[in-house]
């Protein structure tokens, strides 16, 4: 019995632009603009789930799809760091910045850590395992990563040496207990009908 799950990060919002720490935002108007014309590409699935943020919702409302909200997939919880940008945390906070990056068990902001979330994601991904078919989420670039570094087995650090981009999409096949990487995409152009759709 064979899972595929395919995970499409949400279109942009204005944290993704300028580099802050998100908090519930909505969809910016070039990531609506984005979504234009893709519906017909992601319909092919027994079921479609999708995090509780707004920017996840909207983005499988943009696209035609009737999605369940799974908690699991929320994006990580950056705590006090929720809501501002990378540049203010980095000059008030440089030193818990620089912890937080160099420690996949810290979180110096007071919610969760990069180990915290991968576990988070892997005990969603073991949960698929059961249920054989498709499966369609939508979720966030940090849930994306956490999801390859749990199938590929790979050290939490690695979490911060892959670049999800909006509107990426992030296929993983799962069988016998195991999960494998089946391929990536940066970004909408690469979407295709015999890969994706």
């Amino acid at each position: 019995m064979t899972t595929r799950v395919t995970l499409l990060c949400h279109a942009s919002t204005s944290a993704v632009r300028t580099s802050a720490f998100p908090a519930d935002e909505e969809l910016d108007t070039q990531g609506r603009q984005k979504l234009n014309g893709l519906s017909h590409h992601l319909r092919h699935r027994d079921r479609c789930v999708t995090s509780p943020t707004r920017r996840t919702t909207q983005t499988a409302v943009a696209l035609g799809l009737e999605a369940t909200v799974e908690p699991m997939l929320r994006d990580c919880d950056y705590g006090r760091w929720t809501g501002r940008s990378f540049d203010d945390v980095q000059a008030q906070e440089p030193e818990a910045l620089a912890d937080w990056i160099k420690d996949p068990s810290a979180a110096p902001h007071g919610g969760e850590s990069v180990v915290a979330l991968i576990a988070r994601v892997s005990a969603w991904l073991d949960t698929q395992l059961t249920r054989p078919g498709g499966i369609l989420a939508v979720t966030h670039a940090s849930v994306i990563r956490a999801a390859i570094v749990s199938a590929l087995e790979a050290e939490a650090r690695s979490f911060w040496h892959i670049d999800i981009a909006p509107l990426s999409l992030t296929q993983l096949s799962g069988n016998g207990g195991r999960w494998t990487l089946v391929s990536m995409s940066s970004g909408k152009a690469d979407w295709r009908d015999d890969g994706f759709g």
